[in-house]
């Protein structure tokens, strides 16, 4: 008896024991159930007539269970809610220094060190607490033509960050700042907005193209360097004052949310089983038939052969193996230019969404615009065009704002990347990049001898 009732709540809690689950549990039967209905009404109103009178007969059965699975997600959203707001939040300026020689491996050691999930262990943290993992956000900013690297945390994590970027980075500086994007209104009364989020071209498990491919993983001289974020930063450092821009990688240590699946064993699907499912799908496409004759009867058939894979196949399968293999973020890519309305040049727009281009690969994984100022086509006779623009402006700089990409009230469509992937969009640029508005250390700092007397 006890081991039926665990068995029971077991799976209940596989279903509605997150938000995810109880959103999809039983609303889309609900929703399905209600059209059906008014199908019925129009096709055979004599059964409508019936069935309506039946289902509100039936209520007292149904009705619970869709109260019960509504109230439950709406617990789980309230709980969650008050964990978020609950912490403490610091934003940190990382100071390049004048002079490193660091290559991106350098940031995949840092980011490495934050792959870290704490605060969803139990089913009594995560569902009775709200407790959430914690998630950080990786920003790039233009602010009047100047260049600034920052991480946003919480500020528990503030020892773990400095001491992994101190590791990697000796002369590096970290400094706790305002919250820039808090310094201006950014109300489209005063401001003009523009922004979106990036979502891979392809599935995740396909990289874009890494550091590694543009061969700064191999010790090389700084003029022969090439560094595919100098496109990126020498393209903000254009804009000047009264304009800026914001880029944020909202991340989080993957645990495979984004597929809502189990594997057979009842544990996450994550992007390691989407990677085999991919590279096996290459496998299915390069098996070719081959034609035998039967010795008992001497016909002609046809079989499968064995996989023969171009090399170009072969090197994606490579590819995704090497990727999945490292550790895996859930990433949200989310940029924003704003500008004083007579500072706003919306050609530079096609230039933003550009702006990863350059770690785009046509065999491989890219990134595209989706959401927010992206879906407007801006045709004169659509009915409140300038007011849905307003209210996405707003929305885009509220979730920035709060560097929200895996709850609500702004949840949106994120990415899984690896470390390697990461480091190479946001890592601290060495000395061969020489961006004039990139700030950095002006002087050299140490720590104190250990010696000194007191």
């Amino acid at each position: 008896m006890a081991g039926s009732f665990a068995k029971s709540f077991k799976e209940f809690h596989k279903t509605v024991g997150s938000p995810e689950g109880a959103g999809r549990s039983l609303w889309p039967l609900f929703i399905f159930g209600v059209i059906a209905l008014f199908i019925s009404a129009a096709i055979v109103p004599s059964f409508f007539g019936k069935a309506l009178p039946l289902a509100f007969f039936l209520a007292p059965l149904w009705m619970p269970f869709l109260l019960v699975t509504a109230a439950w997600r709406q617990w789980v959203l309230f709980r969650q809610a008050a964990f978020i707001a609950s912490q403490k939040y610091i934003l940190l300026e990382i100071r390049p220094p004048r002079t490193h020689a660091k290559t991106p491996l350098a940031m995949e050691a840092v980011l490495s060190g934050m792959h870290i999930g704490p605060g969803e262990s139990t089913w009594y943290a995560r569902l009775i607490k709200g407790s959430v993992r914690p998630w950080w956000s990786l920003e790039i900013a233009a602010i009047d033509g100047h260049l600034r690297f920052f991480v946003w945390t919480r500020a528990q994590f503030k020892h773990n960050i400095e001491a992994h970027f101190y590791a990697q980075y000796p002369g590096v500086q970290i400094v706790e700042v305002p919250d820039y994007a808090r310094t201006i209104s950014a109300t489209t009364e005063e401001w003009s907005v523009w922004g979106c989020d990036f979502v891979h071209t392809k599935s995740d498990p396909y990289p874009i193209k890494t550091y590694v491919d543009y061969g700064l993983d191999k010790p090389a001289k700084e003029h022969e360097q090439t560094d595919p974020l100098a496109n990126l930063l020498e393209y903000l450092a254009g804009f000047g004052a009264g304009e800026q821009v914001w880029l944020q990688f909202v991340i989080r240590t993957h645990k495979g949310e984004k597929y809502n699946k189990k594997n057979a064993d009842g544990s996450p699907y994550t992007w390691k089983e989407a990677a085999m499912e991919e590279i096996q799908k290459i496998r299915a496409r390069t098996v070719g038939k081959v034609k035998y004759k039967d010795i008992f009867t001497g016909e002609m058939r046809e079989t499968e052969g064995f996989p023969n894979p171009t090399k170009g196949e072969s090197e994606t399968m490579a590819a995704i193996e090497r990727n999945v293999s490292k550790p895996g973020f859930d990433v949200g890519v989310r940029i924003i230019y704003v500008a004083h309305p007579d500072k706003f040049v919306g050609t530079k727009i096609a230039g933003i969404i550009g702006l990863f281009r350059q770690f785009s690969s046509e065999g491989l994984n890219g990134f595209k615009p989706k959401g927010w100022l992206v879906g407007f086509s801006e045709y004169p006779w659509e009915p409140f065009l300038e007011q849905r623009q307003n209210i996405a402006r707003r929305g885009v700089v509220d979730a920035y704002r709060r560097r929200q990409f895996f709850h609500e009230p702004h949840k949106s469509d994120s990415m899984v990347m690896s470390t390697e992937e990461l480091a190479t969009l946001y890592h601290i640029p060495s000395k061969a990049i020489e961006t004039p508005t990139l700030a950095r250390v002006t002087s050299a700092t140490s720590t104190a001898p250990a010696n000194l007397p007191i």
